[in-house]
């Protein structure tokens, strides 16, 4: 799926180290490896839990590849949050040397 220019984007290495960093993957990618300090929403619970993401801040959402977080990320600036698509999600993140935890498993580790 492309977005096109629209999708309000940041590169991995322009993330701040106090940003909001929403990670909307599924519950096994996260416990594979995720950046410390991340929420974990996945996509589909967003509907219910969209209260919990503050919006006096900038988002940063981010997903494995960067194709589920782009759709939440227009979700959400549609919504009235300020938002921000992670270019090339946790891969990029992963291949960048950022921090990674995990949850289980012998992680961390990109699922």
């Amino acid at each position: 799926m492309f977005f096109g220019e629209d999708v309000p984007s940041a590169k991995v290495a322009d993330v701040p180290q106090d940003a909001y960093l929403l990670d909307v993957r599924e519950q096994d990618e996260w416990d594979a490896g995720h950046a410390p300090a991340a929420v974990h929403i996945p996509m589909g619970q967003l509907g219910d839990r969209a209260g919990e993401i503050p919006q006096d801040r900038e988002v940063y959402v981010i997903c494995r590849s960067g194709v589920r977080s782009a759709q939440v990320t227009v979700a959400l600036n549609n919504a009235g949050w300020t938002a921000r698509n992670v270019d090339g999600g946790m891969q990029e993140w992963a291949g960048a040397g950022r921090p990674m935890v995990a949850e289980s498993g012998p992680g961390p580790y990109v699922a």
